[in-house]
């Protein structure tokens, strides 16, 4: 009965291994295309984006980050950023309000991001993933490019 037992426990943790290695494996919660559900968004001060489309793909230990929309004036618009998870300052472009972002993965459905204007901190946002997926929140904190206090909440839907 015990050489029974031994290849058996075998496949079971052979089995339990690659189970919970591909759930630590899954897909990123953040990765995807988003569309800004503006009527939904806040921004203080205004205006809002009359679109925005924010597209998330993973790069090793990080994200390369795409924002294309309409500005409210009605000017395209569109950031590059590609940070890694590692809280240290990398470029972005395009952004009038900043040139530089840091970014840490809290957990599996959180990041933060820090941005900066020529050294200084501009802002920050903590984008958070529903448990469904379905809804990505991100709140934003800090000063815009022009000295004013930034307190939005950009609700996004996964494309």
């Amino acid at each position: 009965m015990r050489p029974r037992i031994l290849p058996l426990l075998a496949l079971m943790v052979t089995v339990s291994a690659l189970v919970f290695g591909s759930i630590a494996h899954a897909a990123d919660n953040q990765v995807g295309t988003w569309k800004l559900n503006v009527a939904k968004s806040k921004y203080s001060p205004g205006p809002a984006l009359k679109e925005g489309t924010l597209t998330i793909e993973a790069e090793p230990n990080g994200y390369k980050i795409t924002v294309h929309g309409t500005s409210a004036e009605g000017s395209p618009i569109h950031y590059e950023m590609s940070p890694k998870f590692d809280g240290k300052d990398y470029p972005m472009t395009g952004n009038p309000n900043a040139d530089m972002i840091s970014m840490k993965k809290i957990d599996d459905y959180t990041v933060e991001t820090s941005s900066k204007k020529g050294g200084k901190p501009a802002i920050s946002t903590r984008s958070v993933v529903s448990k469904d997926g379905k809804t990505r929140t991100s709140t934003q904190t800090g000063k815009n490019a022009k000295g004013q206090n930034v307190k939005n909440t950009l609700v996004y839907e996964k494309q």
